[in-house]
């Protein structure tokens, strides 16, 4: 089994990462072959994890259940939809196998409790919960007692429906996914500002984004605004006419996602502000210190007038101005040339 996805935050000395999940789900079309392709897809473009979806139709759909919107005209009705696409959990175990040999995290999500069952059986590495779910208690309470982490979309969720979600997943080093339930999500509803928001109402929960646009660099602005887990749809075929090819992308296209993903990382660094190692070179010649206007005799008190402000910021530092004046010198000083801490007696 490989290490669990590996969450951080930056230090000077050690950059911010973030894991990304191809999301394969049911883009295999219920074919076997094509999932572990999209596997191995994942593991070649730099994906941590790879997600594939467990259900039962009659589980999960009552008799009144119907197509959503972007689901219309790809079957007659849900339950025919769903049981083209669902691979149980005899087969998902090769995918789990190939997964873990290629170096990635194997994560399903469950739609029911019995579900979960299955996943116990499979050992998998995360459970991840789709968005309508993050407010069914019954299927979180049963995955948490997976006891491995549970990483929840948010999608449809207002914030103050989340704090059962939020408590399940900050017990086992989980996360929250902002989302937006939209297949696909056009720039005005990625609502990326979610980010923040549930970082600041559950400030002990990991927080990702479950990205459901088309495009490749949501994924990179979304670790800007500071996710720590990325979501992203993985497909053989972005025009194929199963339920979330629309949505995916290709295998190229998710190293490319990927790759922009870890860059704005990087580039992202701790959470502070702080002078870095390279910037001292800088600082040290570009900032100032106090500076003798004239020489001045040792025992003279410092005024206004004797005092300019001029670089390198190898001497008494140019915020001390005002702290300096009225104090005296320890020794004469010549002009133009920086004071030092030493030639100050009081």
């Amino acid at each position: 089994m490989p290490p669990p996805v590996v969450f951080h935050h930056a230090t000077p000395d050690r950059p911010a990462r973030v894991a990304v999940i191809a999301e394969v789900g049911v883009n295999h079309d219920g074919d076997p072959a094509t999932a572990l392709a999209l596997t191995h897809a994942a593991a070649a473009a730099g994906a941590d994890a790879v997600k594939f979806q467990l259900f039962r139709p009659e589980r999960l759909l009552s008799a009144d259940a119907t197509l959503a919107g972007y689901q219309a005209g790809r079957a007659d009705s849900a339950r025919d939809l769903l049981k083209k696409v669902a691979l149980d959990a005899v087969a998902l175990a090769p995918l789990r196998d190939a997964a873990r040999a290629a170096g990635l995290a194997f994560v399903v999500t469950p739609f029911s409790p019995a579900d979960v069952a299955d996943l116990a059986a499979l050992d998998v590495d995360a459970v991840k919960i789709a968005s309508p779910d993050a407010v069914n208690p019954p299927l979180l309470e049963a995955a948490a007692g997976l006891k491995r982490p549970l990483w929840i979309s948010t999608g449809t969720c207002a914030a103050d429906e989340l704090d059962d979600a939020a408590r399940h997943a900050a017990a086992g080093d989980g996360a929250l996914l902002q989302c937006a339930s939209a297949y696909p999500t056009p720039d005005d509803a990625a609502a990326l500002g979610g980010i923040a928001a549930l970082r600041q109402r559950f400030p002990g929960v990991r927080i990702g984004y479950s990205d459901h646009t088309a495009d490749e660099d949501t994924g990179a602005l979304a670790v800007a605004a500071g996710a720590c887990l990325l979501e992203k749809h993985l497909t053989h075929d972005p025009a194929a006419p199963g339920p979330d090819h629309a949505v995916s992308l290709g295998p190229a296209e998710l190293g490319r996602y990927v790759a922009a993903a870890h860059r704005a990382a990087v580039r992202l660094g701790p959470i502070a502000k702080a002078c870095q190692p390279i910037e001292r070179d800088v600082r040290t010649v570009s900032r100032q210190s106090l500076c003798p206007a004239r020489d001045l005799p040792a025992g003279h008190r410092l005024g206004p007038d004797d005092l300019v402000v001029k670089r390198p910021g190898t001497g008494v530092p140019a915020a001390a101005y005002r702290s300096t004046l009225g104090r005296t010198l320890a020794r004469a000083v010549a002009a133009d040339h920086p004071l030092r801490p030493e030639d100050l007696a009081g």
